[in-house]
């Protein structure tokens, strides 16, 4: 039950959603299909190059993460953490584990993770559904393509009530404490993707697939990633992507407000520390929830896209050296970059360890190559094109 003075109003009903947005207008430019192509380009490897970046210290909390960065010449963060870095020395000075990751210097291709899963499991989603896809649509490719240790958090608890017969929206409540939590919030960047210009019809279809497994601020952080991307699609303004996303979901939301914080801070002057001080302060990163919840990961992903003011290096790397969920976070925030600049505007550096390919753990997939995860990307656009 709600208090009755309880100041947010956050239903989980579309309907009820839509009621309760904003009008947002801004300039947009439809892109050509060749310039589309080279952002749809540059938001897959912006995703696989961000997560990249974050993998191998996600769970490490602020305490331990700036001192590594600090010891081995990294901080302010610049560039990827090299398993060169990870002596023994360096490795006794931490309790975190460090050893036998990911890093800049011994991958080839984005290793398996649950943030990059989800973008090309929905590609084979939208494959084999259409566009129209419904939520039980979500979980029949949720069963069919991966195990129960695909699934994190709030994911693997709905997919456990699928296994036992609840049925989706319950299958986001029974049970599952992890409701609220950043796992949606990773999973819509592909309903961005295929709606360039459409921010609307994006979060619908994040809408569709976030309710399997969270509620209320849980369903409006796909809802919010996935129109920003859908928006980046046609202009590179930061502010008016942000805006873009958030007025998608209900302006009497504790996300709507606590994004909006972050942007006016921005807008009036506020320094980058003492934003990212403020959302520490505001969420407990020492807690499962505070690190994990998806308004604390939101706020990063805006502070890092504004104080990061379209510089794709700089941008990720403020979102990873934060703390918090770091890989999901630096693949957020690629990308809406990626999307909003094209590929070319990711420097090689950063795109040599992805090598054009992103390993999955979907059954019958395997591995990908990005640039022709970006043409069925195309093809998906021009179904609503056809008809």
């Amino acid at each position: 039950e709600i208090r009755e003075d309880y100041e947010y109003s956050e239903p989980d009903k579309l309907k009820k959603i839509k009621k309760l947005r904003r009008e947002h207008n801004f300039d947009a430019v439809m892109p050509d299909r060749e310039t589309l192509r080279k952002k749809l380009l540059g938001a897959w490897t912006g995703r696989a190059v961000g997560c990249l970046l974050g993998k191998p210290v996600e769970g490490i909390r602020s305490e331990q993460l700036i001192p590594l960065l600090k010891e081995t010449g990294n901080y302010p963060m610049h560039r990827y953490i090299m398993s060169s870095d990870i002596t023994d020395e360096v490795c006794s000075h931490y309790s975190f584990f460090l050893k036998n990751k990911p890093y800049g210097d011994n991958t080839d291709g984005m290793p398996v993770d649950d943030a990059t899963n989800y973008t090309v499991l929905y590609q084979q989603l939208i494959e084999e559904a259409g566009r129209g896809f419904d939520s039980e649509d979500v979980a029949t490719a949720w069963l069919k393509y991966q195990s129960a240790l695909s699934y994190f958090t709030a994911e693997r608890v709905a997919y456990v009530n699928l296994i036992n017969c609840i049925e989706s929206p319950a299958t986001a409540i029974y049970k599952n404490v992890c409701r609220e939590w950043v796992g949606a919030q990773i999973r819509g960047d592909y309903f961005g993707y295929i709606n360039p210009g459409e921010p609307e019809e994006a979060a619908e279809m994040a809408y569709n697939d976030a309710r399997l497994s969270h509620i209320k601020n849980g369903i409006y952080g796909e809802m919010f990633i996935s129109a920003m991307i859908a928006t980046a699609a046609v202009t590179s303004d930061i502010e008016s992507i942000i805006l873009g996303g958030l007025y998608e979901i209900p302006e009497s939301s504790r996300l709507n407000e606590c994004v909006l914080e972050v942007l006016n801070g921005y807008k009036n002057g506020v320094s980058k520390s003492d934003t990212f001080a403020m959302i520490h302060n505001k969420f407990d990163e020492q807690t499962s929830h505070g690190w994990c919840h998806t308004i604390s990961n939101a706020m990063v992903v805006a502070a890092s896209l504004l104080y990061g003011e379209g510089d794709f290096a700089k941008s990720i790397c403020m979102a990873v050296e934060t703390g918090f969920d770091t890989d999901c976070n630096g693949a957020t925030v690629g990308s809406v970059l990626g999307m909003a600049f094209g590929s070319l505007a990711i420097p090689e550096y950063w795109k040599k360890p992805i090598n054009d390919k992103i390993h999955t753990s979907i059954f019958g997939v395997g591995t990908v190559k990005i640039s022709e995860c970006a043409k069925k990307t195309l093809q998906h656009i021009a179904q609503k094109e056809n008809g």
